[in-house]
């Protein structure tokens, strides 16, 4: 049996086994990940089988407390190396803050996403601090230099139609600190952009945000590369054909009820969460603040109902329609005002009746004019970077010269949320570019129910170690 020369180990017929295994796993990740993978493989095959490497020579500090100091360093260093690699390459952990896919995800979820699946994609920003996304206890946790290419290893499969997919928010390339939510580009529709850069004590620090380190979403895709998207309303349509809605998917209803009302037991029972439970106690003055919500008012005093405003879904609907409290269910209108993309057109769009809209793919071929201009500018020039003007004879310059058409070198995608009244997604920010795409749920391993005290419904034990597919 022979001896490792550094480390003093014997090379036994188990390590033998290991370090073989560890070696052809290694090589196989090198062809997968790229070649340059393989410079690491010499110590690989010297840690299992040469040894001319020292590894253990902390253990040959004399000083105890010393050594296990450094034994404890080198063990977090590890682990953070390796915690980062799966992070990069397999599988991260991330919680799900808001409503917009409830119920298929709910706030508080806490999930691994899957980054296997599409492939996973190379850091853009190599220098971070390790595990951090974009800040670190309220300052940036990383290096705008160097800024490497978008780059993505081949997975098992491509983003479908009704995918649950997490990417980069598109329109975060652009931030006002203070006020996330709504996107930097809502706000300077909103606003004005000399009221948003000049009052920093409203709006924060205006920062910009390489693609990687950008907030995370996560979205159904509705619509993929190349089709033709139209919600029609709150129906999808793709390429003309409706499309059903997602199983848990919801929307705002207008609910009169009978007094005593809804009680908290019954709201529970439904599913509706503390910040949903609208409701409104009525008299005679409110009546006609009711017509616009086409409910079916009684004749007798509106004194002995309640008004309430909730995300139903299919099976929330149906289950009030039986409730004999009930007196009316409407559908919440289409509201005014609610900002749609393109923020710079003038397409009459909202979020009930959106679009039709072409979703850009790799490849294909547009002829520019005015109109769609105000569509596919974000992408000619945030996403694919070009520069893009307009001279004197109302020609359209891509990187200065003239443009009849212009070819996409990206895919994009359409994201809507289920929980369709209450997400800011793709109707307000617009197409989802592939180099966004960070992965999809794959295990829900916790949730936890920010209503509930911790023993008395906190932990959804239902929902753990729930495997996400649609």
């Amino acid at each position: 049996m022979r001896t490792l020369k550094a480390s003093g180990k014997p090379v036994t017929k188990k390590r033998i086994i290991i370090g073989s295994i560890v070696t052809f796993l290694y090589i196989l990740f090198s062809v997968w990940a790229g070649w340059g993978w393989f410079i690491l493989l010499p110590l690989v095959v010297d840690y299992y089988f040469l040894g001319y490497i020292n590894w253990g020579w902390y253990r040959s500090i004399k000083n105890k407390a010393l050594r296990a100091v450094v034994s404890l360093f080198l063990d977090i260093l590890f682990a953070v190396i390796a915690v980062s690699l799966l992070s990069i390459f397999f599988f991260q952990n991330f919680t799900i803050p808001s409503s917009s896919l409830e119920k298929t995800l709910l706030t508080g979820d806490y999930l691994f996403v899957d980054k296997l699946h599409y492939g996973p994609r190379m850091p853009m920003t190599p220098i971070a601090i390790p595990l951090t996304h974009n800040t670190f206890h309220g300052k940036k946790s990383y290096s705008d230099k160097p800024l490497l290419p978008y780059k993505r290893l081949k997975g098992f499969s491509h983003i479908k139609r009704n995918d649950i997919v997490v990417f980069n928010f598109p329109a975060g390339d652009t931030v006002a600190l203070l006020q996330p939510n709504p996107d930097y580009y809502t706000l300077i529709a909103m606003h004005g952009r000399d009221a948003v850069w000049n009052n920093p004590q409203i709006f924060g620090k205006i920062v910009y945000r390489p693609v990687d380190r950008r907030d995370h979403y996560v979205k159904r895709c509705v619509g993929l590369p190349g089709e033709t998207l139209e919600v029609r309303d709150n129906t999808v349509y793709i390429n003309g054909e409706a499309q059903p809605f997602p199983a848990k998917s919801q929307h705002n209803y207008n609910i009169l009820v009978k007094k005593p009302g809804l009680s908290d037991a019954d709201l529970d029972k439904l599913g509706i969460s503390m910040d949903d439970r609208q409701f409104l106690f009525l008299n005679e003055s409110n009546r006609e603040m009711l017509y616009p919500l086409h409910l079916v008012l009684p004749d007798d005093n509106l004194d002995d109902y309640v008004l309430y405003h909730m995300p139903l879904t299919h099976d929330m609907f149906k289950a009030l329609d039986n409730d004999k409290q009930v007196v009316s269910m409407m559908i919440e209108p289409d509201p005014q005002g609610w900002y749609t993309y393109p923020l710079d057109g003038n397409f009459g769009w909202s979020r009930d009746n959106y679009g039709p809209i072409l979703i850009p793919k790799k490849g294909l071929t547009i002829t520019l004019d005015r109109k769609n201009l105000a569509l596919y500018r974000r992408c000619i020039v945030a996403y694919e970077g070009h520069s893009l003007s307009t001279n004197s004879n109302d020609n359209i310059l891509i990187d200065g010269k003239v443009a009849h058409t212009y070819t996409f070198a990206m895919d994009y995608y359409f994201m809507m949320g289920d929980n369709r009244h209450n997400s800011a997604d793709s109707r307000s920010w617009g197409f989802v570019p592939e180099d966004h795409v960070v992965g999809r749920p794959g295990l829900l391993w916790l949730s936890l129910n920010k209503d509930k005290k911790l023993f008395s419904g906190k932990v959804r034990w239902s929902r753990m170690f729930h495997i996400i597919n649609k």
